[in-house]
């Protein structure tokens, strides 16, 4: 029902079919706030989880980037004394 009819309907009935009405009305509404709550609550634990994901993630970029730059420097040292050891021979 769309808003208006649903007034107008609301209106025409007794006392009882109102309280019956409103009864339904506030489970509906009951209802969906259980669902909004239960879907915050999800979405906050999810959000926890890809938090600390993302920092595990940073950390292990991080210790890769320094490994890498220790290979690089390893790398970079064994070509400078091949070519050393090119030229003085």
């Amino acid at each position: 029902m769309t808003g208006h009819i649903k007034l107008n309907y609301y209106f025409r009935m007794t006392k009882k079919s109102k309280s019956l009405f409103i009864d339904q009305e506030v489970s509906r509404l009951e209802e969906q706030v259980d669902f909004l709550l239960a879907t915050l609550d999800r979405l906050m634990k999810e959000n926890r989880s890809l938090r600390s994901r993302q920092e595990s993630l940073a950390t292990e970029r991080a210790n890769m980037l320094e490994k890498h730059d220790m290979v690089r420097t390893r790398v970079d040292g064994i070509v400078t004394r091949l070519k050393a050891l090119e030229s003085g021979a």
